[in-house]
């Protein structure tokens, strides 16, 4: 049955923002603060620097393993608090693939629903994204962003190649898994930047596009460039909602979206050219036909060949949920009843972490290795 879907940030909500929908999203919110800030003052610090003298791999996979936990909330919250279907479709890709994953930017928190797929593959501590540098500069889920060795950018180009060509040559060993998240548009999806976008595409000769922005070739191309001796393929994402595109609040109070489709395409590396220039026309034709694939979900209301994962287990997400609360739980009650010492360590590490977020020294030597 075929339907009509407008994506807009001015439709009606989903659902209505009622007092009890605040007040459940105000304490899943709590607690995903609280459990980060736990996890990142007496793992990250251990997981990602201490641990990292001695391997960069037993590194990264501690960290997976701690953050990874934390991130499967955020999957639990939207599909089984918040009762939103996350539908997929397309390809059915492979668990253990070292993946580039490309997508359109529809709104602020497409990248969260990046972290079901990544849940449904085993690879949730895997993820990582490229990020404007202001979100890494966020108190806690900022931290957490570093931990997991996020790369940000401003946007430029002359002020991010240094910073991502460094950070993307620690990503090259085989043995460690990785799925790499791009956004190559740069920015979400306005109605105003799309008639920027147009009228650029127009004077340049150009895809004249409705869904989509053209896309940014430079740092897509050096993501290929210096991964390309360890990477298996890229996964071209689309992402639609119906009917209204989400912000951070409305998904945290689940008002919107009621559906979310993630369109799933794999690529091999080697359908993928080499050359600069070829690479970009490859991604510019790629987003042509992303845009044309977008303009018929919001006539029909679905992308083809859906169906291609099932639901999350709710009872792995309750375990999980009961093992991060035990964890953090039990720290906690160790802070309070521990020596002076011990307090004094821990807030050694919360400057720390504080401090090198302020003064964004982030990535460290360390964690640079």
């Amino acid at each position: 049955m075929e339907s009509s879907i407008v994506d807009s940030k001015n439709n009606p909500r989903h659902r209505p923002l009622t007092p009890p929908r605040v007040l459940r999203g105000v304490l899943c919110l709590i607690v995903l603060v609280l459990t980060a800030f736990i996890l990142l003052v007496y793992f990250g610090f251990w997981t990602a620097v201490v641990l990292r003298f001695f391997s960069v791999h037993y590194s990264r996979t501690a960290t997976a393993f701690f953050f990874g936990s934390w991130i499967a909330l955020w999957p639990f919250l939207f599909e089984i608090i918040n009762q939103t279907k996350v539908i997929f479709s397309g390809d059915c890709v492979p668990a253990k693939e070292r993946v580039l994953l490309i997508a359109n930017h529809r709104t602020e928190v497409d990248w969260m629903y990046l972290w079901d797929l990544a849940l449904r593959k085993g690879r949730e501590g895997y993820i990582k994204y490229i990020l404007k540098s202001s979100l890494m500069k966020l108190p806690v889920f900022g931290w957490v962003f570093h931990i997991m060795e996020f790369i940000p950018v401003e946007r430029k180009w002359e002020a991010d190649e240094a910073t991502m060509r460094q950070m993307l040559l620690t990503f090259n060993d085989p043995q460690d898994p990785l799925w790499l998240a791009v956004f190559p548009e740069g920015t979400d999806f306005t109605e105003q930047k799309c008639l920027r976008s147009q009228k650029y595409a127009s004077e340049h000769g150009l895809p004249v596009l409705k869904n989509v922005l053209l896309p940014k070739t430079k740092g897509f191309y050096a993501c290929l460039e210096s991964l390309k001796g360890s990477l298996d393929a890229v996964y071209d994402i689309t992402i639609g909602y119906r009917h209204r595109s989400p912000t951070f609040l409305d998904n945290a109070f689940g008002v919107d979206p009621s559906e979310v489709h993630i369109h799933v395409r794999r690529v091999p590396l080697r359908d993928i050219p080499t050359s600069e220039d070829q690479v970009a026309s490859w991604l510019m034709n790629t987003f042509s036909l992303k845009d044309q694939m977008l303009s018929d979900f919001y006539s029909k209301g679905h992308f083809p060949r859906e169906g291609i994962e099932g639901g999350l287990s709710t009872m792995k997400c309750v375990v999980n949920i009961v093992l991060v609360i035990i964890l953090t739980g039990t720290c906690t009650f160790l802070t309070f009843f521990s020596s002076i010492w011990f307090k004094i360590y821990v807030s050694l590490v919360c400057a720390y972490l504080a401090s090198a977020t302020y003064f964004h020294i982030w990535p460290s030597p360390i964690l640079s290795l």
